[in-house]
């Protein structure tokens, strides 16, 4: 098992070293001087001279001076001391800036993933146990077509719905305007915002629904779950403590995976519902032209991901003991 994680974690240092070489080029390739958007606003105020030298000023301290191999040995040396470099459109360090996005985004997927697995589990097992009944019929249907209708057009519908005709949750923002609400008030209100974005991401629980419906459907067909039923065993012994057990050996991939996304920020419910997460931060970034924050999020999210898949084979072990990492 040591020596596994050992040469797992050897390839993660691989694959980021070449992953943070690749994007590093990328987003220096594309059009924009980050210099130059620092001190564009005091162009007007300043004269020519002034301009240029607070320009060069600036290209130095963002270190654009220096020739592209330094440049990026620099910025990797920094990573890797986590240091993720300075805003040049907030004017601040991206560790300072990603802090309340992050812990924004946290909430929300926390939120999210509580309320998926309390509702998407049970009717993945109750679809399951009564497979092709109208109830197992009915809730395949609702999930194909949530699955097959994109996130941006739910979320224009339920605030359509819920919002507009129906007021009864917010259009967008994490607070109520104008008000200064502290304490426990100041909660309620972060989760009254909070509860449509929550509402229009479960739609989207269908993979979950299937997913844990197909494993299921493909223990309950084995030969141990015919004995156990020969035994006399009740009907839910033998779902929950034989078939379910050995159901959730793919599904723990699905969960790990999950539970690590819970860092990575929805882009595009973020975006439509102006919550302050990440995912907004990271799309803010690309629109404003601030490459260092940009990049910075995007190592952190292939970090995630290749964290994710090593979580994933030692939780393989856990469930299933007779799964060895050699």
């Amino acid at each position: 098992m040591a020596k596994y994680i050992l040469k797992r974690l050897g390839y993660i240092v691989i694959v980021f070293f070449l992953l943070s070489f690749l994007l590093f080029g990328i987003f220096k390739m594309v059009p924009g001087d980050p210099a130059r958007l620092m001190v564009e606003g005091q162009k007007m105020s300043v004269s020519p001279e002034q301009y240029e030298m607070l320009y060069q000023q600036a290209r130095e301290r963002l270190g654009l001076d220096k020739p592209l191999p330094v440049q990026y040995f620099s910025w990797f040396g920094n990573i890797l001391r986590g240091d993720l470099g300075y805003s040049s459109v907030y004017r601040l360090p991206v560790i300072e800036l990603i802090g309340p996005p992050m812990k924004n985004t946290i909430a929300l997927n926390v939120v999210y993933y509580i309320f998926l697995f309390l509702i998407g589990i049970p009717l993945g097992i109750k679809c399951a146990v009564k497979k092709d009944t109208v109830f197992d019929t009915s809730v395949q249907v609702a999930t194909m077509i949530g699955i097959s209708i994109p996130f941006f057009i739910s979320a224009l519908v339920f605030i359509f719905l819920f919002a507009i005709v129906i007021p009864i949750f917010p259009i967008s923002g994490m607070v109520t305007t104008g008000a200064n609400y502290t304490g426990f008030r100041a909660f309620l209100d972060y989760m009254y915002h909070m509860a449509l974005p929550v509402i229009v991401s479960l739609t989207g629980m269908g993979g979950l629904i299937r997913y844990v419906r197909g494993s299921l459907l493909d223990a309950l067909s084995m030969d141990y779950v015919r004995t156990a039923r020969a035994k006399g065993l009740k009907e839910k012994t033998v779902i929950y403590k034989h078939a379910f057990r050995n159901a959730l050996i793919p599904i723990t991939g699905w969960i790990v995976g999950s539970i690590v996304a819970i860092f990575g920020g929805a882009v595009i419910i973020e975006t439509l519902f102006s919550w302050k997460g990440v995912g907004k931060l990271l799309i803010d970034s690309l629109n404003q032209h601030d490459y260092t924050v940009a990049l910075s999020m995007q190592m952190f999210y292939i970090l995630l991901g290749l964290a994710s898949n090593l979580i994933t084979d030692l939780c393989y072990c856990i469930v299933d003991p007779r799964i060895k990492l050699d």
